[in-house]
């Protein structure tokens, strides 16, 4: 049993890209946990996604043996946490199994909008700070500059940051010496009651769920009996022990130290996240303090290709649940395209690395329709509800106001760019634009927008007008009244539900002919014209026509009176007024494709 005064339990907090992983990397390679041979870059990055993008998108533990220079032997359990605010609910975990955090801020930028949102998180959990700043062997890091932000922006103290480059290791023994000497143990009692907190788990096809615990009070040992409080149910430990870079089987797990569980849970709905393991001989009296859940922002709804994956569908969300507490999901469905799950996400990174996951870790072909955010509407008895589903909006004539979500973002990029993303601010409703000069040539603009222009193609546009070099972050600001409508899309006068879109008016028009045009694209040609339009409650916004399929009636008439090639004409065109009237339109697959996916401003 370690002594808990030999026990430092701490994670890496940062804005997007301030280097966390690769500081992560030289504090394994510095306590010897891995052999020159077998290091590589991002090593607690498991996810092929994270290295193919460079971000961290899963908070990782590793338990390193560290000898401090007075030679005493201490057990160091670091976390490394993501940096982009899609994933700040997997931060807000990790922080629950620690005692302190080293805050990470680089040289060259100086304190972000994540570094803030990161500091206040860790003093609502208690967490000691030790700030550390980093690439400071960039040309343009100003060390000196980051200390004033740091006492200015973040209250800390300047003369306790720690100098390091974790790209060539300057400053990482320093590091380790400060860990050591500025965060504090951990508390606890190693013979009283257990509890245990699970802060995160994984899923394993051979051995079930695994779980992440940190033991805040009494030991746990292989074999014992053990109850989960919230859902009160019990299992007996296979096996447990450390996480080094692979799990560590041990004989136990006592007060203050963090490692895995595994127990032979099959389901993947009986674990929660933020629940307390406790005995069942001698169970402790109360849970601890539990895991808020994260409230989505961005909502799709989930189709599978092939109607027969509906299942694994669900059963692949169940699994993914487990790893990412912050995906929800429902049941759905829709006339048109059948069975699926309505769920909700914190962003559009999160939104692209789900539908990643489930297309690579589940093998699954999906549709995800256009992603919508949450609109609060007030209606004229003073009634306000929260309405992200276009079928749940009600009827114009109830509705006093509107409000939607509004984003605060900041775009790093080179100042010769700054007109033209400004333009591009302007097009997309921003307000309160500003700008910093950060170093020479280099400018952060912040700007208020609407949420829900971010959701299409801001991204994309932004990249291609700064040439690659924009980096695009956000946090979530306030709500604010909009002039929101509900365009419907006819296809030969009859409402398709599943094209409907929720929309700021001016953007409208553009949104709607985008949907017709795609229509008139895919939809195959009948013996009859068919109108295409899109409408707000009433008034006809866009249209587009696919002309009939027209047989030569008159072919056989060779010479003769006109008179008989007009009766001819006359009755096709009397058939084909017929056939619009009985005639339903069958809208293939791809035509829905086409309108969710392509870009709404071609």
């Amino acid at each position: 049993m370690t002594d808990l005064s030999h026990i430092r339990n701490f994670c890496i907090i940062a804005h997007i890209d301030h280097g966390k992983s690769t500081l992560a990397d030289r504090l394994i390679q510095e306590c010897g946990a891995v052999t020159d041979r077998e290091f590589h870059d991002q090593l607690l990055d498991s996810m092929e996604l994270e290295r193919e993008r460079g971000i961290t998108i899963k908070s990782n533990t590793i338990t390193l043996d560290y000898t401090a220079a007075d030679g005493e032997h201490y057990k160091l359990n670091l976390i490394d946490t993501p940096g982009h605010v899609d994933f700040s609910h997997e931060v807000r975990r990790s922080l629950m199994s620690c005692e302190g955090a080293l805050l990470l801020i680089d040289a060259a930028q100086g304190v972000e909008a994540q570094t803030v949102a990161n500091l206040y998180l860790a003093v609502e959990h208690e967490l000691d700070m030790l700030p550390v700043i980093n690439k400071i062997d960039l040309p343009a890091a100003d060390p000196e500059r980051v200390r004033e932000q740091i006492d200015e922006d973040l209250g800390l103290d300047p003369f306790e940051a720690v100098l390091t480059s974790a790209k060539v290791g300057t400053g990482v023994p320093e590091l380790l010496e400060s860990i050591v000497e500025k965060l504090p143990a951990p508390t606890g009692e190693a013979d009283a009651p257990l509890q245990a907190l699970i802060f995160d788990a994984d899923y394993d096809a051979y051995r079930g769920a695994i779980m992440l615990v940190r033991i805040v009070n009494g030991t746990l040992k292989s074999g014992e009996s053990i109850r989960l409080m919230h859902t009160d149910a019990e299992y007996i430990v296979e096996e447990l022990g450390l996480v080094r870079l692979k799990r560590e089987k041990g004989k136990s797990l006592s007060a203050g130290e963090v490692g895995y569980v595994i127990a032979g849970i099959k389901s993947v709905s009986d674990i929660e996240i933020g629940d307390t393991i406790t005995g069942v001989v001698e169970p402790a009296e109360e849970p601890l303090p539990g895991y808020v859940p994260a409230k989505p922002v961005v909502f799709s709804s989930i189709f599978p290709m092939q109607s027969d994956q509906y299942v694994d569908l669900g059963k692949a969300l169940d699994k993914l649940k487990l790893n990412d507490a912050s995906l929800t999901f429902t049941k759905d469905s829709s006339s048109a395209l059948g069975f699926c799950y309505r769920c909700g996400f914190l962003g559009l990174l999160h939104l692209d690395i789900v539908q990643e996951r489930l297309s690579r870790e589940y093998d699954l072909s999906l549709l995800l329709t256009a992603p919508s955010v949450q609109y609060r509407i007030t209606t004229m008895d003073g009634e306000t509800n929260v309405v992200e589903n276009p079928s749940e909006y009600p009827d114009p004539g109830s509705i006093e106001h509107v409000e939607e979500p509004f984003i605060k973002a900041s775009i790093l990029m080179p100042d010769r760019y700054l007109g033209s993303v400004m333009e591009l601010l302007r097009d997309n409703r921003a307000a309160e634009i500003g700008f910093d000069y950060l170093a020479v040539g280099r400018v952060e603009m912040k700007a208020g927008l609407p949420l829900a222009e971010v959701l299409f193609d801001f991204y994309d546009r932004l990249k291609s007008t700064t040439q690659g070099y924009g980096s695009f972050d956000y946090e979530m600001l306030d709500y604010r009244r909009a002039d929101l409508v509900k365009v419907d899309i006819l296809v030969n006068a009859e409402r398709v539900d599943a094209l409907a879109i929720l929309v700021h008016r001016d953007k409208a028009r553009g949104r709607a002919m985008h949907a017709c045009e795609q229509l008139e694209k895919t939809i195959p040609r009948q013996q009859f014209k068919i109108p295409i339009q899109g409408s707000i409650g009433r008034d006809i916004i866009a249209r587009k026509t696919i002309n009939a399929v027209r047989k030569d009636v008159t072919a056989k008439c060779y010479g003769g009176d006109i008179t008989r090639k007009r009766k001819l004409l006359e009755k096709q065109k009397k058939g084909k007024e017929r056939m619009r009237t009985f005639g339903s339109v069958a809208i293939p697959q791809e035509a829905f494709l086409a309108v969710l996916r392509s870009d709404p401003d071609d």
